[in-house]
Order: C-alpha cells, then structure tokens, then sequence
C-alpha cells in the first residue's frame, strides 16, 4: 500500500543478506527505471526472528525514486530478495534541493530508457 501522494518524490528501503544480491537489486531498479538512484550500505542489523535475537551484516539500498512507482518496486524487490520477511519500506521526501528532486523525478519514467 502506497502511503505517500502519487508522483511525489520518496525513499524506499529494503536490506539484503548479500554484497551480490543488494548490487543486483541496485541496478535492476536503475536499469528499469524505477530509481534514480540507489545507495548500497553495508550495516549491522539487530532484530528480533522467531523468538531469537539476530545479529547479522545486511546490506541497504536507499532507494530514490516517485511514489507512484512504489508497487511496482515493491513488487520486483519481492521477486528478487532472499529473505522469508523482506523489508520494504516507502518513506516520503518532504523537501529538499529544488534541482535534485527535479532530476529525481524526471530520471524515474517507470520505465527502461529507450536506445
């Protein structure tokens, strides 16, 4: 469910067991169109899975792109990740440099560039 305004800009997150599953993740987004960009982060995640607590290296993906897409990364993230429970979360962008959020929108068509 897309919580923030169609067309606006937005982040979506989502972590990733591997260093090769995260890039691959990255570049599919970019290559559809769907992100303007995405960031790729290596961190220590804590959390809480079946009754144990976890400790476990992930790896990020800050995910720049529109709301209006969020259903369709949220469903090409499913597709791809590993995870049983993947987190997918959209986080809406509430202001920002003018120019940036301009070329965020515009390099986010929804779909591959042509050739």
């Amino acid at each position: 469910m897309s919580a923030a305004p169609a067309d606006h800009p937005c982040v979506v997150t989502t972590a990733l067991g591997t260093e090769d599953e995260a890039e691959s993740l990255a570049g599919a987004l970019v290559e559809a169109g769907l992100a303007a960009c995405v960031q790729v982060m290596q961190v220590r995640s804590i959390y809480r899975w079946k009754g144990e607590v976890k400790r476990e290296p992930e790896w990020v993906l800050l995910v720049k792109t529109r709301s209006a897409l969020f259903e369709k990364i949220e469903a090409l993230i499913r597709e791809r990740h590993s995870y049983e429970l993947p987190e997918i979360l959209q986080l809406p962008v509430s202001g920002g440099s003018p120019d940036y959020l301009r070329w965020l929108l515009e390099a986010t068509p929804g779909k591959p560039p042509q050739a």
